[in-house]
């Protein structure tokens, strides 16, 4: 008896100082200047190229892309309410990599719970939340690219939220 409450108590301790060095640790490394909000994610430029336009969109039905070259397939999709990263009259068109950042395996789309989904190692990655991964061996959400409407209803994507797969750096 009085062994497992030797251990319960080690536990308890363990547990407390554990969250105490952690909480110690983060204040060390923010000084007063320096707590500010990080950006949401980080930002690779590529040059502006038109993918359609909003006419050319049908909802909850995948368009292929290729951006920011013909070494990229994406997909542009059209889902019907806004959504993360969302752009256009009603905020709900966004445009991913269809490459899975874990080993480059071609994604295909799911409709009915709008995820794209890796048929190499089951990874998947859900469209409404700006690519978020909820599943599998990949390490980091899908790219998403930045995209932007002109007044005529053309769809451009200027950019890129992460590295693509298989790219050595961020530069074409």
């Amino acid at each position: 008896m009085k062994c497992k409450k030797l251990v319960d108590v080690g536990r308890r301790q363990f547990l407390r100082g554990g969250a105490l060095a952690a909480a110690g640790a983060a204040a060390a490394t923010v000084t007063p200047g320096q707590a500010k909000a990080a950006p949401a994610m980080a930002q690779v430029d590529y040059p502006s190229n038109r993918l359609a336009n909003i006419a050319d969109l049908k909802v909850n039905e995948p368009m292929d892309i290729e951006y920011p070259d013909a070494d990229s397939p994406g997909v542009l999709l059209k889902l019907g309410q806004a959504v993360e990263g969302g752009v256009g009259p009603d905020g709900d068109i966004v445009a991913f990599s269809v490459l899975c950042p874990h080993k480059g395996y071609g994604l295909s789309y799911n409709g009915e719970d709008r995820t794209l989904n890796c048929p190499g190692h089951f990874s998947r990655f859900d469209v409404e939340a700006g690519g978020q991964q909820v599943w599998g061996h990949a390490t980091q959400n899908l790219p998403q690219f930045t995209l932007r409407v002109d007044d005529k209803g053309d769809i451009y994507a200027e950019g890129c939220t992460d590295l693509i797969f298989g790219r050595p750096s961020n530069v074409l």
